[in-house]
Formats: structure tokens, C-alpha cells, sequence
């Protein structure tokens, strides 16, 4: 089985270095017209450069086709028109791979709300704009895959990334309601929780492990994850040549009849409540409501159905 972009046009923000770059170069290997998006800053978000034009001639200089496009993904105008330049140019938009993304780290307690604001701006409020602006086109086309970029920050937490946790859990919870919106019209949207050893991470990794984490190794299933056949609502992480999937899971309900339901008694059910077993992921958030349902119906024997008789 071969995975081809052929025909497809696709975008990839923050593409100028890192995992952008390797995304970028491999989706143009595989026959995709690329929009190479990428300010150019430093990790901080500050200064310029021409970081995307280098890639875009990496990409032509291989064969492909490629345009460079410098715009800010927390202006939505910008966005727009980076949409509509490349539907100008080839027709269609097809494909987004969110990446762009800043740090500012500081234990939340030494942290400036600006700059908590500003790293949420960038991944959350960016991918939104760079997805809002795809979107009617996507629904027009009944074809469309995007792609999030998470992180086990977000999905776990870490020391001093306060900001960045918020912004990347954000994000998988903006796959979830995409990839419902979207799926009538092929619209498919995942998530992907990255490891890499790039100019964002340079300063964690001691260098045999930065080699091991280099970009490259990220990129099969953040091209699968935007291919024709992938599929939907998945969080997947990689890094190294690892690969695995993540859940958001619950367990059954525990349902307290009227005269248990106070604080004593949630606190005398906490054992059972938060059981770590009976494991299920929903789908959408629908499933907590009748879960809570399910488990009323197994206590008394009755629910909205038999009530009404």
C-alpha cells in the first residue's frame, strides 16, 4: 500500500523548521502541492525570517510544488486570505496540519497572565483560525483533513507549562466537536502528541536523545492521520519510532439515591466512584448523560422510559 497526496493541496503552519519542515517536505515527496506557513520567530514568538521560503525551495528543488506564506495564525483575516491564495492558485484546500505553536515557560506562580494568554492564543486560538478559515471550503469540497497538534503536557501535565498544557488539552477537546461537525461532509480531524527534538525542545533533550527524537520520526502518523484513509477522532502520540494511542475514558456511574446525594455521602461512595475499571471512551458527550442514566436504571429499576410509561 502506497499513501499518495497526488492532487491533494495542503497546509501546514509553522513549517519553516522542526516538525512542520518534515511534514512539509514528506506531504511534497508524496505528491501534494504544499502552503508552507511560518512567521519565522524564534520559540517565543519573537523576530522573523525567511524560514518558510528555504522550505518551499527544498520542495521544488525535489520536484514538488510548494508556496511560502508568512502569515500569523492569530489573525483570522490572514488566515483567510492564505486560504484563499492557495484555492486561487490550486484550486482547493484539502489538508491542514496545525503545528504552529510558541513557549513561554514559568511555573504558573511566576507566570504573566500575558504571557499565559498569548501561548493559549497562539495553539488554541490558532488552529481555530487556521481551521475556521478551511472549513466552508472543506464542507464545499465534501473533503477535508485536519490535523491538531497536542501534547503529553496537555494530556498529562508538566512542571511549568501552565499555559502550554491549557492550549494543548484545548485542543483535543476542539477535535472532539470538529470531528462530529465534520463527518457528514468527510471531514475528518485527529489529534497528535508529538515528541520531537526540535528548536522548541532543544534545551530538554541531552543530545543522544534529541538525535533519537528527531522530527522525521513523528511524520508517518501525522500523514496518515491527514491521508485520504484515516481515520477520525483518534489521539495518537509519537516520537523515536514509538507509537500509541490515547483515550479520554470514563467508568460507570455511580448512581445515590436522593437521600445519599450530599457531600458525606459522595464522599463515602469516592471509592467507588473513582474505580479505576469498567473503562469505556465515549464518542461524544451525550454518552456521560446516559451513562448517569444507565446506572439510575440498574438502582431502581426504572428511568425517563418506564417513567412515562
Amino acid at each position: 500500500m502506497s499513501i499518495s497526496f497526488k492532487d491533494k493541496v495542503a497546509i501546514v503552519t509553522g513549517a519553516g523548521g522542526g516538525l512542520g519542515r518534515a511534514y512539509a517536505l514528506e506531504l511534497g515527496r508524496r505528491g501534494a502541492k504544499v502552503v508552507v506557513n511560518d512567521l519565522g520567530g524564534a520559540r517565543d514568538g519573537t523576530g522573523s525570517s525567511d524560514a518558510a521560503a528555504e522550505v518551499v525551495e527544498e520542495i521544488e528543488k525535489a520536484g514538488g510544488e510548494a508556496m511560502a506564506n508568512g502569515a500569523s495564525v492569530t489573525e483570522y483575516d490572514q488566515m483567510e486570505k492564505m486560504v484563499a491564495d492557495a484555492k486561487q492558485k490550486w484550486g482547493g484546500v484539502h489538508v491542514l496540519i496545525n503545528n504552529a505553536g510558541v513557549l513561554r515557560d514559568k511555573s504558573f506562580a511566576k507566570m504573566e497572565p500575558a504571557d499565559f494568554d498569548f501561548v493559549v492564543d497562539v495553539h488554541l486560538g490558532g488552529s481555530a483560525n487556521a481551521t475556521k478559515a478551511c472549513w466552508d471550503l472543506f464542507r464545499e469540497q465534501a473533503y477535508g483533513r485536519v490535523l491538531m497538534t497536542a501534547s503529553s503536557t496537555g494530556l498529562f501535565g508538566n512542571f511549568g507549562q501552565a499555559n502550554y498544557g491549557a492550549a494543548k488539552l484545548g485542543l483535543a477537546g476542539l477535535t472532539k466537536t470538529l470531528q462530529l461537525e465534520g463527518a457528514k461532509y468527510n471531514i475528518k480531524v485527529n489529534t497528535l502528541s508529538p515528541v520531537a527534538g526540535t528548536r522548541m525542545t532543544e534545551d530538554l533533550f541531552p543530545k543522544e536523545a534529541f538525535d533519537l527524537f528527531a522530527p522525521e520520526n513523528v511524520v508517518p502518523a501525522a500523514l496518515y492521520l491527514v491521508s485520504e484513509d484515516a481515520p477520525s477522532n483518534a489521539i495518537v502520540g509519537a516520537g523515536a519510532g514509538g507509537f500509541h494511542s490515547a483515550w479520554v475514558v470514563m467508568n460507570d456511574a455511580v448512581w445515590l439515591p436522593e437521600g445519599e446525594r450530599t457531600v458525606e455521602g459522595f464522599a463515602e461512595n469516592w471509592e467507588k466512584i473513582s474505580q479505576f475499571d469498567h473503562l469505556k471512551a465515549p464518542q461524544s458527550g451525550a454518552e456521560q448523560s446516559g451513562a448517569i442514566l444507565t446506572a439510575m436504571q440498574k438502582v431502581t429499576g426504572s428511568g425517563p422510559d418506564s417513567a412515562r410509561g
